[in-house]
């Protein structure tokens, strides 16, 4: 692919901020529009089965938004709307992105392309009976939407991979788009049939690749505000050539990025304006969209960010479940929380200096009220000279 001439070169601050604004860390935030709008606005949230303080899809707004209640984020996200409407009109659904997401219901036509490369080729290692697939299908139309639980169960023995043929046969049904989740109880996905759920005007598979990889590299790029072409790849999990085959065309423009190195595209209503405003100060889930990307972490905010809930725990650096610390549009410590009742326990602090520990003790503060907790319990600074003026400022918030 040749890449056309860049038309703006923007320092490495300037890009910087216009990564944070495109996340929603700088200016004011939307609170009108609320947990949706930062669905919309992000185009995707990533799901994980981890919940330390809360899930990530809970921390996600939380991060932009501040304290906005649990129970108001799950019902944003899987509560359809306009109430007693007919037919209900769900905002979202789950699907396959950067990793297992919550999407904007209007993206829906624009997974067409990953649908049908699901059916096109065998993908699974789990072995599927003889007519369960079916058999999934016809018990969901009769009696959905159904857990997998309501249609059989979900594993065959304690084993979290060792799935039934029913858990099987429906999470293929999903991947191929014959099935859709678009809402959650709990932690356990809905089944239903799209043709059931999905709004008529959205039900479709009309759309060709191109025109699906199109949308999907626009949005990537506006929810990154600037980003490599590994960068944009990276935002719902897409192979580097089918960037290069549609970002011409994408809405995006080529710029340089000081000390980047690659080529890079930005969203050009990014660059209209400089971005200026108020910074967010909060913990980060390890799998918040600011930060899913390692190199792209490292290149802007000179922060090395691994998840070592999967690490053995001789082997750890910075804790199960470390969450980065931002502040002032820079990443400058690591907290892993834990809770012990009404007691938000910081189990390990990492500090970026000393100017890191008032941001760090209201990033921890504010955290302990949204969940709930009304004390927090510092264990492990790993600067020890830093313990002291981390639990002094605590104790004046």
């Amino acid at each position: 692919m040749t890449t056309p001439s860049p038309t703006t070169d923007l320092s490495a601050d300037e890009a910087r901020r216009i990564a944070l604004r495109a996340q929603g860390f700088l200016g004011t935030p939307d609170r009108r529009a609320g947990v949706r709008g930062v669905l919309r606005h992000l185009g995707a949230v990533q799901l994980d089965t981890i919940s330390v303080l809360a899930r990530s899809h809970e921390l996600i707004p939380y991060a932009r938004l501040g304290a906005v209640g649990r129970k108001k984020v799950e019902d944003a996200y899987w509560t359809t709307a306009p109430p007693g409407a007919s037919p209900a009109r769900p905002h979202a659904f789950e699907y396959w992105s950067h990793a297992a997401c919550i999407l904007p219901i209007e993206e829906w036509p624009h997974f067409a392309f990953r649908r049908r490369a699901y059916r096109s080729r065998p993908h699974w290692n789990h072995q599927l009976p003889d007519g369960t697939y079916d058999q999934v299908i016809k018990q969901l139309r009769t009696e959905g939407p159904l857990t997998a639980t309501e249609l059989g169960g979900a594993k065959k023995t304690s084993e979290w991979w060792d799935w039934s043929g029913t858990k099987v046969a429906v999470e293929r049904a999903l991947m191929y788009g014959e099935v859709v989740c678009v809402e959650r109880r709990g932690w356990k996905r809905v089944y239903d049939l799209a043709e059931r759920a999905v709004p008529a005007d959205l039900l479709h598979d009309e759309l060709d690749d191109a025109e699906c990889l199109r949308r999907l590299v626009g949005l990537a790029g506006q929810a990154l505000g600037v980003g490599t072409r590994a960068d944009i790849a990276d935002y719902h999990r897409l192979k580097g050539e089918q960037v290069d085959a549609v970002i011409a065309d994408s809405g995006l423009v080529p710029v340089t990025v000081e000390g980047w190195g690659k080529p890079a595209w930005a969203d050009p209503t990014a660059l209209e304006t400089p971005p200026r405003g108020r910074h967010r100060t909060t913990l980060l889930s390890p799998f918040d969209s600011l930060i899913w990307e390692r190199a792209r972490t490292e290149r802007i905010f000179g922060f090395t960010h691994r998840l070592e809930a999967y690490v053995p725990k001789p082997k750890r650096i910075h804790g199960y479940f470390a969450m980065p610390v931002l502040a002032g549009g820079r990443l400058v410590g690591r907290v892993d929380p834990a809770r012990e009742g009404a007691t938000l326990v910081a189990r390990q602090v990492t500090l970026d200096g000393p100017k890191a520990v008032p941001a760090v003790a209201q990033a921890l503060v504010e955290a302990a009220s949204w969940v709930d907790c009304t004390d927090v319990r510092v264990e492990r600074v790993d600067a020890p000279e830093l313990r002291e003026p981390l639990l002094k400022e605590l104790a004046d918030l």
